[in-house]
């Protein structure tokens, strides 16, 4: 009886199992900012995320969140924390660019980030402490229109939800990072954004230092910054680190 009860103990803690984790192995939680999403769920389904804007995620942290990984679109974040002690030596992983995103209808009738300026248009952007929001207003300034921000009609808190508004038709146009583009490409059109107003996109990527499985959360960056990682960050349009 006692054998046939721990066989079915076994088996329902085999089916509750991530698919493809093997038994016994730590499940991690990462923190990670919205923009990583689809390409840290395919470079490894197996752990558990939290997906946010990455000021959000390490005030979070900061509040003493369970969390063994923080991975940040912004250094300002990851070194604020490790400033404070709350995370290890943060490391460089990838990097990014932005785009203005319109509707696939374009009702506005935009073709170039300076239509902003010329054409009436309902913007949404991400909010300040965003790190897509700075970027945005970054990108503004350097092309001479930060006037446009007038014309904001919703800050969001995170890249994802300035996608969403622009891909349902709620805004005339958005600003996101160029990887963001690919998994609503059906809904919207991207406008390029000149090189030189792109402003310095740089990921980081930390261990919590609570967490309770260090030299795991360690290994799994590791294999972020190894070839697997930085492949499966390459195919969903990020740059190198």
């Amino acid at each position: 009886m006692a054998r046939r009860l721990a066989t079915v103990v076994l088996l329902a803690a085999l089916l509750a199992a991530p698919a493809g984790a093997k038994p016994g192995a730590t499940r991690l939680t990462i923190f990670a900012a919205a923009s990583l999403t689809e390409a840290f769920q395919a470079f490894d389904a197996n752990e558990s995320y939290s997906f946010a804007g990455s000021n959000t995620l390490a005030a979070q942290i900061q509040q003493g969140a369970p969390a063994d990984v923080f991975a940040s679109a912004s250094a300002q974040y990851t070194q604020d924390l490790y400033d404070r002690k709350l995370v290890e030596k943060p490391v460089t992983f990838a990097s990014n660019r932005l785009v203005l995103i319109v509707p696939k209808s374009n009702p506005a009738g935009l073709t170039s980030v300076y239509d902003l300026a010329r054409k009436p248009a309902k913007l949404v952007i991400a909010a300040p402490a965003v790190p897509v929001g700075s970027y945005t207003r970054t990108v503004l300034r350097k092309l001479g229109l930060s006037s446009v921000l007038v014309k904001v009609v919703s800050q969001e808190s995170d890249v994802k939800g300035v996608v969403g508004k622009v891909a349902l038709g709620q805004a005339d146009g958005g600003f996101v990072y160029v990887t963001d583009v690919k998994p609503v490409a059906g809904q919207v059109v991207a406008i390029r954004i000149p090189a030189w107003a792109q402003p310095r996109v740089r990921y980081e990527v930390a261990v919590v230092s609570r967490s309770a499985h260090r030299a795991a959360a360690r290994a799994w960056i590791k294999r972020v910054l190894a070839k697997p990682g930085q492949a499966a960050l390459a195919r969903a349009g990020f740059g190198k680190p």
